[in-house]
């Protein structure tokens, strides 16, 4: 059986979402006796920490064989665009652009699209609208990537939602990344958004779910 890998940087949260949990427990078997009304309460805060434990979870995912051509999925979710649009803070230029989106229930732990070096990062504060509108890309609070190869450039923002309220990312310009490996994760609903060239042959439809790190999203020229 596989260990299951916990999040680096969720330590500190599951610990205080569980210390909650346990003081409510108390307070509920202290103050609430009829047994009818106790156990749906207890049995919901079980149920929420080991929501709060698993949501957390690194996958461990088997990464398809491929060449620095190869651009798979930054995240779990659904994908909710697939157009050409202009990226107006890092290319200035039109891109092919492909959007997730992670609902609640979905892993969000985030996952290097390419292999290559990354090639610019910038860190935006923002709003907190729902990630799957469209202008959510630019106000919400977000991290941006670019990772260079010799076949080219992505760019991707992990983009906070409406319940997200803080996104990690290990991006550094300089770093050396692979295909695959996590590189950040997002808490509690979210979306990314992956700019690729415009000649670039995009191997997914809307409406299609992906899997991070598994499902491929692209290849480079």
């Amino acid at each position: 059986m596989k260990r299951i890998v916990i999040d680096k940087d969720s330590k500190d949260a599951i610990a205080i979402y569980w210390t909650v949990s346990v003081v409510l427990a108390v307070l509920a078997i202290l103050f609430i006796h009829p047994l009818w009304a106790l156990i749906p309460i207890l049995l919901f805060l079980l149920v929420f920490a080991f929501f709060v434990f698993w949501f957390h979870r690194v996958p461990d995912r088997e990464i398809p064989e491929g060449d620095e051509t190869l651009v798979t999925a930054v995240a779990d979710g659904k994908v909710v665009v697939v157009e050409r649009a202009y990226e107006g803070e890092y290319f200035k230029e039109d891109r092919i652009q492909v959007s997730i989106y992670m609902d609640f229930f979905d892993v969000h732990t985030n996952f290097w699209p390419v292999t290559g070096e990354v090639s610019y990062y910038k860190y935006h504060p923002g709003k907190y609208l729902l990630a799957f509108l469209p202008k959510s890309s630019e106000k919400n609070e977000h991290s941006s990537t670019a990772i260079r190869n010799s076949h080219g450039e992505v760019f991707f923002k992990q983009i906070a939602g409406t319940f997200a309220r803080r996104i990690v990312c290990y991006s550094k310009e300089g770093l050396e990344v692979e295909r695959g490996k996590q590189c950040g994760i997002i808490k509690f609903g979210s979306r990314i958004d992956i700019y690729l060239p415009l000649d670039a042959e995009i191997l997914v439809k809307e409406g299609e779910f992906t899997v991070a790190s598994v499902t491929k999203i692209a290849r480079l020229k």
